[in-house]
């Protein structure tokens, strides 16, 4: 049997973001919608209704127009639902700014997205973004025309300002949001997402999750990513579950006390965010009780992280939902009642709607079952492109509507898939293909290590050679040579570290993704590899 896999067959919603708020809000007014721990917030559906509204007509006093562009450049806040529902309501497009980006990268989303107005807070403990904002601006031909500052005077006089607009011919294939890729490859690409992108793929997370109106999620992820603003935001208003935000970016006690005193039944995270809260000196004195189900994605998921934030965290029905922004993001997902072998060993099926096929990425054929190849899609939550980037789009997206992900995974006969890193991320050593991912995997049953990233050295005989970054457990301790003994016979010799670096910690993006080639420069440049590394290759 080929790799190939086709989710059940589910009607989609034929509707807008605004349009599905509505219906929530008529559904269930009086229920919790939104609560804003760090900014004192508690909304019912019926209130974030009318907060949506004013933020609407705010909007329209201000002039903007469908197909405008509206930046938001902020960490997790109440404003950031108001205005993604908002925009959506005016026909304008949001467009997620990340708030770690500086003057460059600032400047170049504005120049690149024709943002002409933007929202964004004055400055927080991590930097004065007025300022950030200002030294950006100096370029040339911005179509940026004004901004407000969150929580001022300035948003009260935008809504004051506020008048009624027209019925406007909104339709669920229009663009309402651009989200940015993390430019891995090249500069930072723009992925214009639909209504049903955006909405359908909340639905059906939110089904496989078994969400309704008594859950309420916790998500300390961020709104500008796909995990927030889809997998928090569209998941809540779909299900009419509640959605708090326990503060303004990550904060491991903020996120425990918000499970513990909101009663949270569902909680969200990277695995770091998860593995920060249960290696915290105080999380035996949180009742995590209220927990049923919850999210870990936007990085490989670890699969003994997964089993000891099940048991020790107490929510039983954990799932992992695996994609990419240019997705929407969900591709594949576990199921809240599978057996948790199987929940935790594999990144799920395919949900509802979508096609996925695994493909030999030289010849682009579908391998046969149980083989690694490239993961590509297809179906309603593919994107509709690049922002202005028709040459990057069709590099992605072939003529039959395959996305290729770049992602390498193997299917099971029971059309679950396994994760197996990024197709660039395998090393080559001495001609064996070293996935990361199975090595780090193996590493997390050490009792010793709390989190592990392996990463690929330049080496002048075998052509690379495995190194593994290892953060210890609190209290435990282990040397180089008591993880290599651990290894032998245990794993093949050549996926064995043959360097291993003791840490505090990781350098990653604002979102919590490791940045594996930050690792690899500093290996390189502290092991003195630079002309190795520079030589050219096939």
């Amino acid at each position: 049997m080929l790799s190939y896999a086709r989710g059940p067959e589910i009607a989609p919603i034929e509707k807008t973001i605004g349009q599905v708020l509505d219906e929530t809000a008529a559904r269930n007014p009086d229920g919790d919608a939104l609560i804003s721990r760090h900014q004192g917030l508690r909304l019912s559906y019926r209130q974030l209704q009318d907060e949506v509204v004013r933020t609407a007509r705010g909007l329209w006093g201000m002039g903007i127009r469908p197909a405008d562009r509206i930046g938001m450049w902020s960490t997790s806040c109440a404003e950031w639902v108001y205005l993604q529902a908002a925009a959506a309501r005016v026909g304008a497009i949001l467009v997620n700014i990340n708030p770690a980006y500086r003057a460059h990268d600032l400047r170049f989303v504005l120049d690149r997205s024709r943002v002409r107005l933007l929202f964004l807070h004055a400055a927080d403990r991590r930097a004065n973004y007025v300022q950030i904002l200002d030294e950006a601006r100096h370029a040339p031909g911005l179509a940026l025309e004004s901004t407000v500052l969150i929580e001022s005077d300035e948003w009260q006089r935008m809504l004051a300002g506020g008048v009624e607009f027209p019925a406007l011919p909104v339709t669920p294939e229009d663009v309402v949001n651009i989200q940015y890729t993390s430019g891995t490859t090249g500069s930072p690409k723009g992925v214009l997402l639909t209504h049903r992108n955006l909405v359908n793929d909340g639905l059906f997370i939110g089904q496989r999750l078994k969400a309704s109106g008594v859950d309420r999620i916790c998500a300390p992820v961020p709104l500008y990513h796909c995990f927030g603003s889809v997998i928090g935001s569209m998941v809540s208003v779909t299900s009419c579950a509640t959605l708090i935000l326990p503060s303004p970016q990550f904060d491991v006690l903020a996120t425990l006390e918000a499970v513990h005193q909101e009663r949270a039944t569902a909680l969200y995270g990277v695995p770091t965010m998860f593995i920060a809260q249960l290696t915290h000196p105080e999380f035996e004195r949180f009742d995590l009780s209220s927990l049923r189900t919850g999210v870990m994605a936007g990085a490989p998921c670890p699969i003994e992280t997964m089993r000891r934030v099940v048991e020790r965290m107490h929510i039983p029905e954990l799932t992992i939902v695996y994609g990419q922004t240019e997705t929407s993001p969900g591709l594949t997902m576990s199921d809240a009642e599978d057996p948790l072998e199987l929940r935790v060993t594999t990144v799920g099926k395919a949900l509802p709607n979508t096609e996925i096929r695994i493909v030999n990425p030289t010849t682009n054929e579908t391998v046969p079952m149980g083989e690694t190849g490239e993961l590509c899609a297809r179906g309603y939550m593919i994107m509709k492109g690049y922002d202005q980037d028709k040459e990057a789009t069709e590099a992605i997206i072939d003529q039959e509507g395959w996305l290729h992900t770049g992602d390498l995974a193997a299917m099971r006969p029971d059309h679950y898939f396994s994760f197996k890193g990024r197709a660039k991320d395998t090393i080559i050593r001495g001609g064996e293909n070293i996935y990361p991912r199975e090595v780090e995997d193996f590493l997390h049953t050490h009792p010793a290590i709390a989190d592990v990233y392996v990463i690929g050295l330049p080496d002048a005989k075998l052509g690379e050679t495995v190194v593994a970054w290892v953060q210890l457990a609190p209290g435990a301790t282990a040397t180089e040579e008591d993880i290599r003994n651990f290894c032998r016979s245990r794993i093949a010799y050549f996926k064995i570290p043959q360097f291993i670096r003791f840490v505090d910690g990781f350098p990653m993006t604002v979102t919590k993704k490791v940045q594996k080639y930050l690792m690899r420069e500093q290996e390189i440049r502290e092991r003195g590899l630079e002309a190795v590394a520079n030589q050219a290759t096939a």
